[in-house]
């Protein structure tokens, strides 16, 4: 279910991003919503689908991006896993996790992004690319980070509690279960 999610969710941000949020950038750089979104979904504790979240959200941004598919084949994926290494180690403190992997996630982004297109013949000069583009959208990550992580723990809370109840009244017996829980 949450795999199935995964695809409207991220397909609609995108389609937000890219006609909404990429219209009013800081300097040159903008935020990037499934990035934020892929790095929420890993940090949540219960969540087993953080590298699915992460491989579609790299197919849906592939599809319309400039970039060459094998960088956002990279990009994605990679923020998952800094997510699911964060969740392991910083669990303590999710919003600290989910400010480091944003920031770390966000320059390596960047750093792929900006090595794809030197590959490729364009790009800007290094200085200039991380002036004008990668610290404001670190910043900008940054600041839509904490309603993301938010709204994200909702949803795996309230997705989760409920894929949970469901898979206990059907394989538990009547009476372990109070019946207010486990309605048929």
């Amino acid at each position: 279910m949450a795999t199935l999610l995964a695809i409207p969710i991220l397909g609609v941000l995108l389609v937000l991003q890219m006609a909404v949020i990429s219209r009013v950038p800081l300097l040159h750089g903008t935020p990037d919503l499934v990035l934020l979104v892929v790095i929420a979904w890993a940090l949540q504790k219960r969540v087993q689908t953080a590298w699915r979240w992460g491989i579609i959200g790299a197919l849906l941004v592939g599809f319309v991006s400039a970039l060459p598919i094998w960088a956002v084949l990279l990009i994605y994926p990679a923020a998952s896993a800094v997510g699911l290494a964060l969740r392991r180690r910083v669990w303590h403190a999710p919003i600290l996790a989910m400010f480091i992997a944003t920031f770390v996630v966000t320059l390596l982004a960047h750093t792929i992004s900006f090595l794809a297109l030197r590959l490729s013949g364009g790009g800007l000069p290094p200085l200039q690319a991380l002036n004008l583009v990668t610290l404001p959208a670190i910043l900008l990550n940054l600041v839509i980070a904490i309603p993301t992580y938010y709204i994200l723990a909702d949803l795996a809370k309230w997705l989760h509690g409920r894929e949970q109840k469901s898979l206990a009244c059907h394989f538990l017996p009547q009476t372990a279960l109070p019946r207010p829980q486990c309605r048929r």
